[in-house]
């Protein structure tokens, strides 16, 4: 993926940077991975970044979009609305599940064998 910003404004009142960018490549790139994409050029944390919008132009390879760059989280989860985080948290890469352990192959118990039952003397 090629990811170019095109501008980046500084807005000090909610204290973030509204970047616009654009990114060439074959399909519409998912949002998680445009997210992943900013964060690392702008060297920041994934939580500081809320990708806005994105549109493909129709006939060519060109998405372009607008995000958010905070420079506190918890600004970005008072400021942006709901649907905005949904989205942007629905996106973000799911952190891979422990692996439950292997049980342990369970393997029928043999029978126990009867024993021979013991003579007892006759009580007289």
């Amino acid at each position: 993926m090629k990811l170019i910003l095109t501008s980046t404004k500084t807005n000090p009142l909610f204290k973030r940077r509204e970047v616009e960018f654009k990114v060439e490549e074959p399909s519409t790139p998912s949002r998680s991975s445009v997210r992943i994409e900013l964060a690392v050029a702008l060297r920041v944390e994934l939580n500081q970044v809320y990708v806005r919008e994105m549109k493909t132009k129709s006939g060519t390879r060109t998405t372009v979009g607008v995000a958010h760059v905070y420079e506190d989280p918890k600004m970005a989860l008072k400021v942006e609305p709901k649907h905005i985080i949904e989205r942007n948290m629905s996106a973000a890469p799911a952190e891979p599940e422990p692996e439950p352990e292997p049980k342990p192959e369970s393997k029928p118990e043999p029978k126990p064998e009867p024993e021979p039952e013991e003579e007892k003397p006759e009580e007289e």
